[in-house]
């Protein structure tokens, strides 16, 4: 496929698909657990046909491994959606997770020993920053806001403060369990379609602790306003058309993703995953309409200004140029 779809696929399906969220949060802001396992559900069913094989595929990488990679999986997906039911708006939510860098070197450092240059422990420092700076000015509206009814202002607040407890645990969570996959994937070879199934098949009967909350949610799904669905001309209740889109659009985002990562190089990735994310952190702000001050916008730079000089782009663009300088200086005497 070529490269150019693919990039097609990540920002077409990733901003869709955060939109659909942030619909389904906004009138029913506990409603995580059914989205995560709409989505789980609809992957594992994918993988089991296409690559699994209705079962007659056997893992390349040993069941037991992925029982762990999966309890991680598994514990990140739940309470990241859970946080938007803690008072985290949606903006907040997509910088904080922006942060999954500092996790990373964190752990790197603590159970790899890596050693990392200068400029990565800049771009990490303007990351922290620009997440501190956003999370404390969002604290403060939080605050005011809590402040005009003061018998629920601290309620309000220590709510808010578990939801950013909640991204920071799932943060730290993600950055392991990357390093337990990248150590399997030394090991056992890199079988990516293979981790997607099991890392969704395998946590579904997990959902059953979670099944009253799910079962709640249906109901009032069910009961929301009825939709007509343009092209095909079916009516059903709104929320459950913004959850299938939902669905379907995450699913189209990781695969999105995938066939970038085995056409594109790694660098080329991670610009690609960052500007999807600034792309919806504006679409968020403009369309919904959250609140977010200069401060923020602030915060948001140095979130992704961290991002791309982690990931070397100025430096690949200033080698790019100076190849097509050369490339120009050799070309003008055959013109002359």
């Amino acid at each position: 496929m070529h490269p150019a779809l693919a990039v097609g696929l990540v920002f077409g399906g990733c901003c869709s698909n955060v939109v659909f969220l942030e619909l389904l949060a906004r009138e029913f802001p506990g409603c995580g657990n059914i989205v995560t396992f709409s989505q789980f559900l609809f992957i594992a069913v994918e993988g089991f046909i296409f690559e699994a094989n209705f079962g007659r595929k056997s893992p390349a990488i040993p069941i037991r491994y992925y029982l762990i990679m999966v309890a991680m999986f598994f514990t990140v997906s739940v309470v990241n959606n859970y946080a938007l039911n803690l008072n985290i708006s949606m903006p907040l939510h997509m910088i904080f997770r922006s942060g999954s860098l500092i996790a990373s070197m964190a752990l790197g450092i603590i159970i790899l020993k890596k050693r990392y240059s200068v400029s990565k422990y800049t771009s990490i420092a303007l990351v922290s920053l620009g997440i501190f700076t956003c999370t404390f000015m969002s604290a403060k509206q939080v605050a005011s806001d809590s402040s005009l009814n003061e018998e629920d202002g601290v309620q309000v607040f220590l709510w808010w403060l578990l939801g950013i407890a909640a991204l920071t645990f799932a943060l730290l969570m993600s950055a392991r369990m990357g390093i337990f996959q990248e150590t399997l994937y030394q090991r056992f070879g890199k079988h990516s379609k293979e981790a997607l199934f099991y890392n969704h098949a395998l946590p579904l009967p997990g959902f059953l602790l979670l099944a009253p909350n799910i079962y709640q949610h249906a109901v009032l799904f069910s009961q929301s306003e009825p939709f007509r669905v343009p092209v095909l001309g079916l009516t059903l209740p709104i929320m459950w058309f913004y959850l299938l889109m939902n669905v379907v659009t995450q699913y189209v985002c990781i695969r999105g993703v995938f066939i970038l990562t085995t056409e594109c190089p790694s660098l080329t990735v991670t610009l690609v995953v960052t500007l999807r994310k600034f792309v919806s952190l504006i679409f968020s702000i403009l369309y919904f309409r959250n609140p977010f001050t200069a401060w923020h916008w602030l915060g948001t730079a140095l979130v992704f200004l961290g991002t791309l000089l982690y990931a070397e782009v100025w430096h690949s663009l200033g080698s790019l140029l100076a190849r097509c300088r050369r490339r120009r200086r050799g070309r003008r005497p055959k013109e002359e």
